[in-house]
């Protein structure tokens, strides 16, 4: 692009993202919603050379007519990952776009990517909006996929999908036909077997559900290759499976070893069939992938081993055939391999689960299959004692008989060590219920430990208990907060709230780091609100985040010190104008300006009046913050300072930003007082500062401001005259090419 076209785009990219989180923090009627959009429809009309533009969006820039920016701007490319995270390619935009256009397409913006990509896409979202002037092409993801994996990897996902949603799932031809292709091919299938085994691929799933998929998926390809081969295919499937299990990790295997007792006949005999089709080979592989992985034998690698050879004499002989794999690989070179290898070898072979399960009850445990079946015959209970039965060993009743326990162990026990001990368990437990969204049980568990903090406390316990709180206030806690902040309904804040508070200002820090990394709009307001909920004491805590080494969070502490001290924190702020960097600077300088008071104007008057380096940052930023409320500061430095010195520059740099800003009554007196003000022994200078006011009151173009002109033209003194002459002619000039 041209040096002008690329500056243009970086201030439309910068009013962009400044009015996208405007329009998520405030509502529509609130005056900073109303100078956000201004400022984009007036960088959009700048930046639109004729009716329409269309940008091309890429993942970290954004091109028009296919020529990208002069230079990198961090603006561009922070729209540019913004449009591209919610799938936009190519956005269209037309001349005629009105501030409420904006609005609605800067609040589809504003929404998180998997919302909308949950309700159709953005395109559907902004059709359903019923407003013109934006046209939207969308990414198409699937084809992304599909040319990036290779032809199989993209297959690989959707097979592993639908054996996940169980016998519900169903698959297409043609990813049946690349599943059967694996026919005979271990590789491949462990290959697939790898990807099923990966967090991230399966969601997240339990190592539950990706054996109960690693069945269905077993059972597809025997079904399927039976279907299309006959008894062959379907004992080529099988085969297939076994011969690629040592892919699988001990996990997964004493998973399948646990699905071949299952109760549904299918998964027992598909689970069977692939444990006896797996030979020495595989078993041997399988055992030496575990021992180089995990460097060393794991008891789960022991209890599954003992699952598949119970016999000791082929034990050994497969260790042998295992120590070979080993000793081929990496692990296998290293000094300490035999002591490795004899502490693994001699494990493998003399696991037993006899130092857990007593003879008698092993005794009771082989008939307790017959005695069940006895006890089903006779059936003489009646219906709602066999419920009662049942409720009581329900999931919902073991969980409540956990949470009834630790309540009692924290009240009876009294020695702060053991106390501690179980302090650390219970906040395992907060953690855990939270993440599921059981806040209440959370509650009374942080309640219990909050009381020994109080009044009605043990004064032995109070340390363990405050040792513990912090420890919760510091751990993973707050994330799960945040992430049900992010999710849940209006109606479900107040619990969430409620345990932070209960806390203490203790997670006022956290909560505060957290804020100054969240970009989901409906969790920055409500992680807002929890935070001034903490009142004074919130405040405390957040002027520590000033000294804080991450620039986000010094940011977040100076919007946080505002609103909790408005002029109280007027101290904390101004200290933040030395910070070394600029958007800090920026930040504080913004806040002080909102403030609006003489105390804050006067607060950076003298900072204006300080140290050059400072001086020309602040001046800088009041020029660029573009607001409303800059206009009475830059004012009021004109008004109680003298351009004498150094000072001669900034008054002549503020008196040009007042031109580009916004006209104010205060501006057009304090460009008038300018105007005619005048020093008999600096006469250079005064005429300098006399034109420059008359130019801003010329550009700022009202009718009052014109009239200051015509008034000082008619009947100022010669200098005045002078200078207010020119610009009425000129502005004459403008008006009648205008016409």
């Amino acid at each position: 692009m041209s040096p002008e076209q690329s500056v243009v785009l970086a201030e439309f990219a910068r009013a962009c993202k400044a009015a996208a989180r405007s329009v998520s923090l405030y509502p529509a009627t609130h005056p900073s919603i109303r100078a956000s959009l201004s400022r984009v429809t007036t960088s959009a009309a700048r930046l639109i050379p004729a009716n329409d533009l269309t940008l091309t969006v890429h993942p970290d820039a954004i091109a028009i007519d296919g020529k990208s920016p002069l230079k990198p701007d961090p603006a561009v490319g922070e729209l540019a990952q913004l449009l591209h995270e919610r799938l936009i390619g190519e956005l269209t935009i037309a001349g005629a776009a009105a501030a409420e256009d904006w609005h609605s397409m800067l609040m589809l913006l504003a929404r998180a990517p998997e919302e909308l990509i949950a309700d159709g896409g953005i395109g559907k979202a902004w059709a359903a909006t019923g407003r013109g002037h934006f046209e939207i092409r969308e990414i198409d993801y699937a084809e992304v996929l599909r040319e990036r994996a290779g032809g199989s990897g993209a297959e690989w996902d959707q097979i592993i999908a639908c054996c996940l949603q169980g016998d519900t799932g169903s698959l297409d031809e043609r990813t049946l036909s690349s599943l059967l292709e694996t026919l005979g091919d271990p590789s491949r299938f462990g290959a697939l077997l790898d990807r099923l085994q990966d967090e991230k691929a399966t969601g997240g799933a339990t190592i539950g559900a990706r054996a109960a998929a690693l069945l269905q998926l077993i059972r597809k390809m025997r079904d399927t290759a039976a279907q299309r081969q006959g008894e062959e295919g379907a004992e080529a499937a099988l085969q297939t499976a076994a011969d690629a299990s040592f892919h699988l990790s001990p996990e997964m295997l004493l998973a399948l070893v646990g699905q071949s007792r299952s109760a549904n006949p299918d998964h027992a005999r598909v689970a069977t069939g692939v444990m006896e089709r797996m030979g020495d080979g595989a078993v041997a592989s399988f055992v030496a992938g575990s021992i180089v992985s995990e460097r060393g034998a794991t008891e789960r690698l022991a209890q599954a081993f003992e699952a598949l050879v119970p016999g000791i004499e082929r034990k050994e002989r497969l260790l042998d055939l295992a120590r070979g794999e080993v000793e081929a690989s990496p692990l296998g070179q290293e000094e300490q391999f035999e002591q490795l290898w004899e502490s693994a070898a001699s494990m493998l072979t003399s696991y037993s689960d006899k130092s857990y399960v007593s003879d008698d009850y092993g005794r009771e445990l082989s008939g307790a299959r017959t005695q069940a079946l006895d006890v089903e015959r006779v059936s003489d209970d009646p219906p709602e004692r066999v419920d009662a039965w049942l409720s009581s060993v329900s999931d919902g009743a073991v969980r409540q008989l956990d949470l009834s326990l630790l309540l009692d162990l924290l009240t009876i026990e009294v020695d702060p060590a053991r106390w501690g001990d179980l302090a650390r368990v219970v906040i395992t437990e907060v953690e855990r219920r939270t993440l599921l969204g059981e806040l209440q049980e959370a509650q009374q568990l942080v309640e219990r430990l909050m009381r020994e903090t109080g009044d009605e406390g043990r004064d032995a316990l109070r340390t363990p208990a405050e040792t513990a709180l912090d420890a919760l206030a510091s751990g993973p806690l707050l994330r799960h907060v945040v992430l049900h902040l992010r999710k849940v309904e209006d109606g479900a804040v107040e619990p969430l709230n409620r345990l932070a508070q209960t806390i203490g200002p203790r997670v006022v820090r956290p909560l505060a780091e957290a804020l100054a990394g969240e970009e989901h709009p409906r969790a920055i307001g409500r992680l807002r609100e929890l935070l001034l909920g903490f009142g004074a004491a919130g405040r405390q805590s957040v002027e520590q985040l000033k000294n804080s080494s991450n620039p986000a969070v010094r940011r977040t502490a100076i919007d946080l010190l505002r609103v909790f001290g408005g002029h109280e924190a007027l101290t904390e702020l101004a200290s933040m104008l030395d910070d070394a960097d600029p958007q800090v600077q920026r930040e504080s300088i913004r806040a002080i300006v909102q403030i609006g008071t003489e105390a804050s104007y006067a607060v950076l008057e003298q900072a204006l009046v300080g140290k050059s380096a400072v001086r020309d940052t602040i001046l800088q930023q009041l020029i660029g913050l573009r607001d409303d409320k800059a206009v009475p500061l830059l004012c009021y430095v004109l008004n109680h300072s003298a351009p004498k010195g150094k000072l001669v520059e900034v008054h002549a740099q503020i008196i040009e930003a007042l031109g580009g800003l916004i006209a104010h009554p205060e501006s057009t007196r304090t460009l008038r007082d300018i105007l005619y003000r005048g020093e008999w022994w600096a006469p250079f200078r005064t005429s300098a500062l006399r034109q420059a006011a008359a130019i801003s009151l010329r550009r700022l173009g009202t009718a009052e401001t014109i009239a200051v002109l015509e008034e000082a033209a008619r009947s100022g003194g010669r200098g005045v005259r002078n200078a207010a002459r020119a610009q009425v002619d000129m502005a004459a000039r403008r008006e009648r090419q205008r016409v």
